[in-house]
């Protein structure tokens, strides 16, 4: 017999992973991100635990009309190492989100969620695309207001 203290640990078979999409025109980066961050680790449903993979796979439209509040449009700077001496490059937010506006997004939502290999796992299920169309319709997502 079960003690009702028992903790419950999530098997592979009870965890049912939906398709959302996302809008995030007109929205805060950082706030959309969050939020994004939250759907994949899975933390809307009742069976979350923080070890265990149980988020839904997000796509994620229009990630090319993100707001940002403030200077940030001009003053934010992304930097990344190539591996090769003197290699840090660096890129400021406007030409970014011109270049490529799902990098940015990818980088928000990545940076907030868990490191290791549970956080790369739950990155795999984000789909990001710059404009309103996208090529995940066979999966029939749910839309999701933020």
């Amino acid at each position: 017999m079960r003690n009702k203290y028992d903790t419950h640990y999530v098997r592979a078979d009870e965890i049912n992973r939906d398709w959302v999409i996302v809008d995030v025109a007109s929205l805060n980066l950082g706030r959309a991100a969050s939020k994004i961050a939250a759907l994949l680790r899975g933390k809307n449903k009742v069976l979350f635990q923080p070890s265990v993979d149980v988020g839904d796979n997000v796509i994620v439209i229009n990630a090319s009309k993100i707001n940002v509040s403030g200077n940030k449009l001009k003053n934010k700077i992304y930097f990344w190492y190539t591996g090769f001496p003197g290699g840090i490059k660096e890129k400021n937010f406007e030409k970014m989100l011109a270049d490529d506006p799902d990098r940015v997004m990818r980088l928000a939502i990545k940076r907030m969620l868990p490191k290791g290999r549970i956080g790369r796992a739950m990155l795999t299920k984000l789909h990001i695309y710059a404009g309103p169309t996208h090529k995940n319709e066979a999966q029939k997502p749910k839309q999701i207001n933020l």
